[in-house]
Formats: structure tokens, C-alpha cells, sequence
């Protein structure tokens, strides 16, 4: 199937965190955007030895690569990731699950040792684990 023929496919999604994001000066930034992950955005952090130090760390770098925008923030990283409140932290996860539609293991720990070891996921995408 052609999706670009389909005009109500959609790459990116625009959100609204229930608590947002409060940075350094104080301002409080809860809009944004989160795109479709590629294959790259889920086999690169694989190789990350944050992620293979602790597992669940793959969740903060995948998001940190696929929210494009969140208020008036030049760029989103994983730092900023890591100090989302919980609450936004765990709406961001189900928004890409619902966005990506996976249903593949929860960490690297659930892959099969032949992708752990080849740093990428055979047969589709990686739910982001719970932390």
C-alpha cells in the first residue's frame, strides 16, 4: 500500500503533556510534537552504553530522538527527557506505542541474544520498557 497516496497519513503528531516540562527559568512548556520512530531510532540506542548499562535507559534516548518539539525549546535531548515529570514521561511512552504500534519486546533483556548482540530488534519495534 502506497501511504503517500493517503492523505490522512500522518508522520508527525502534535501533543499536550498533562504537566509539562518546567525548564531553568521557570516556564512551563507543555506543547509539542512527536514524529513516527524510523528503524535507526530504535537500532541506534541499542548500541548506547547507557542502554546496556541499564535497559531502561532506551526509552529516555528514543524519545529524546523522536519528540521534534515541546514548547519553545531550541532542541529536545535526553537530559530534558530525564527531567520530565513522571506523569509526562509515561503519556510520552504510550503516545509512541500508540503512535508506532508495537507490541516487541519491553527491553533489550527481552530480545533474542542474536539482536542484542547485533544491537537491533528482529521483526519489528521496541515498546518502550518500563522504567
Amino acid at each position: 500500500m502506497d501511504r503517500s497516496a493517503n492523505p490522512a497519513f500522518r508522520t508527525e503528531a502534535p501533543f499536550e503533556l498533562p504537566l509539562g516540562y518546567v525548564d531553568e527559568s521557570g516556564v512551563r512548556h507543555r506543547r509539542g510534537v512527536m514524529r513516527l520512530a524510523t528503524a535507526a531510532d530504535e537500532i541506534l540506542p541499542m548500541r548506547d552504553p547507557r542502554v546496556q548499562a541499564n535497559p531502561a535507559y532506551l526509552s529516555i534516548i528514543i524519545l529524546s530522538r523522536v519528540v521534534m518539539k515541546l514548547g519553545s525549546l531550541a532542541d529536545v535531548d535526553t537530559q530534558i527527557v530525564e527531567r520530565l515529570f513522571t506523569q509526562d514521561f509515561d503519556y510520552l511512552r504510550r503516545l509512541y506505542e500508540e503512535l508506532n504500534g508495537g507490541d516487541e519486546p519491553d527491553s533489550v533483556d527481552d530480545l533474542p541474544a542474536a539482536s542484542r548482540a547485533n544491537g537491533h530488534a528482529a521483526g519489528g519495534p521496541l515498546l518502550l520498557g518500563e522504567a
